[in-house]
């Protein structure tokens, strides 16, 4: 069974974005990319919310991207791309497919289907849906060194607790901090 990587950035203080949904506080410097290449070389697909995928489709599919950083721009334009929302009516992006019924079902099938790990950025909602099925195999962590106040949580629907258990620590030099777990079901 494929493997679910989530990987999302977090203030200090826990939340994923502001309260008007900016991230402009993420750290983002020439470690982050190189990280953000290795993980994107290890799956062979990724998984957006619809608010996600708007916002990384915006980026990642324009010129300015491809010259900011074109090694993470290549390989977000090149894979898969599962895009679960009820709303949208179609997607743009190049390898992008829309996903409008049931997403714990559809991740499912996803997982079971042959080939390599699947990642998902952010996508809060969608990842509380996710850890509610026990679908998520991996979680990646960016701690990122600013406190908000105030914002929007990354597991605001969450019910029930989920145990995880610390797998590695990976310091950056942006002071952010890499935190990878595992459930402990």
């Amino acid at each position: 069974m494929r493997k679910l990587i989530l990987q999302s950035m977090v203030t200090l203080d826990g939340y994923f974005a502001s309260p008007d949904g900016k991230l402009d506080w993420h750290v983002v410097d020439a470690e982050l990319n190189d990280y953000a290449c290795e993980l994107l070389d290890a799956v062979d697909g990724l998984l957006f919310g619809g608010a996600t995928y708007a916002c990384l489709a915006a980026y990642w599919s324009t010129p300015a991207a491809a010259h900011d950083a074109p090694e993470v721009a290549e390989r977000m334009n090149r894979l898969p791309k599962f895009v679960f929302s009820r709303t949208r009516q179609r997607v743009d992006w190049h390898a992008a497919q829309l996903c409008t019924g049931d997403a714990v079902a559809e991740v499912e099938r996803l997982k079971r289907e042959p080939g390599g790990a699947l990642a998902m950025f952010g996508s809060s909602r969608l990842a509380s849906s996710l850890i509610a099925a026990e679908l998520i195999d991996e979680f990646r962590i960016i701690v990122n060194p600013v406190i908000l106040g105030r914002g929007r949580p990354l597991f605001s629907d969450i019910r029930n607790r989920l145990s995880l258990r610390l797998c590695r620590i990976r310091p950056l030099r942006s002071g952010s901090v890499l935190l990878y777990y595992q459930p402990e079901h």
